[in-house]
């Protein structure tokens, strides 16, 4: 189904706090075309069974994270990505989190396209306004909190202004939230009256890859006395499913 979300105002202020998705300052980045990374290994288990899933395990990883960036001239390429092995789904994962072109238009206004993360709203999980996609099974499953914000194809334009400034948002093709399919947790069905782990796991249809299906995010916002005040609108999808088509009988 599609939503439009009304605006919304909000004192920015009253739920701020440090983090670690917030933003970055392109001004107060220096230029770097150096190479960066790290191996990490995750391993997560349950205490307890959970009788609908063969493993108790719901995290077996090794990953590796390799990131540059580029300044050529008065723009900014950045590159971050990770390879490694899924122990619980038996297969090698490739997961490109940033491929970007940044540039400034004029003195005010910042462009960022391409693959990135993206963000906004007022703090630590809070989401009132953030409607980017989501990996909730990274986050159940223990990864680092960077894991929980998952990438998307997009392009997105800040204006700086005395008056109001504008984030823009426009992600062409529709980007799901990844939600729990049954693969390793199960989860509540209303149908069912309790909980299920379907096999093969839960796939639900998807909007259709056209730009009239694209989603469109705009925060109008400005810091009066210390206190950030922000407008939020959002045209798109649900980002996971919240209904279900039943079968037609033959």
């Amino acid at each position: 189904m599609k939503v439009l979300f009304p605006l919304l105002l909000l004192p920015a202020a009253l739920f701020a706090q440090d983090d670690a998705w917030d933003d970055d300052s392109w001004d107060d980045e220096e230029a770097s075309s150096n190479w960066s990374g790290f191996v990490e290994a995750g391993l997560g288990t349950r205490f307890s069974a959970d009788p609908l899933i063969n493993t108790n395990n719901t995290l077996e990883d090794l990953r590796w994270r390799l990131e540059s960036r580029w300044q050529p001239g008065k723009a900014t390429i950045a590159f971050k990505a990770d390879a490694g092995y899924d122990g619980i789904e038996n297969d090698w994962v490739i997961d490109v989190r940033d491929l970007t072109l940044a540039f400034a238009i004029g003195s005010g206004a910042d462009v960022k396209i391409g693959r990135q993360v993206q963000t906004w709203g007022t703090g630590d999980l809070v989401f009132l306004n953030d409607l980017f996609p989501k990996d909730f099974v990274s986050f159940f499953s223990g990864r680092d909190d960077e894991y929980l914000k998952a990438p998307g194809n997009s392009l997105r334009i800040t204006r700086y202004s005395p008056a109001v400034n504008i984030d823009f948002a426009w992600t062409p093709v529709f980007e799901p939230d990844i939600y729990l399919t049954g693969e390793r947790y199960s989860f509540f069905s209303p149908l069912a009256g309790g909980n299920v782990a379907p096999n093969p796991p839960l796939s639900a249809i998807e909007p259709a890859e056209s730009l009239s299906n694209g989603e469109f995010a705009l925060r109008l916002f400005r810091t009066v006395s210390g206190r950030e005040y922000a407008v939020y609108a959002y045209r798109g999808y649900f980002k996971q499913p919240n209904a279900l088509t039943p079968a037609l009988e033959a």
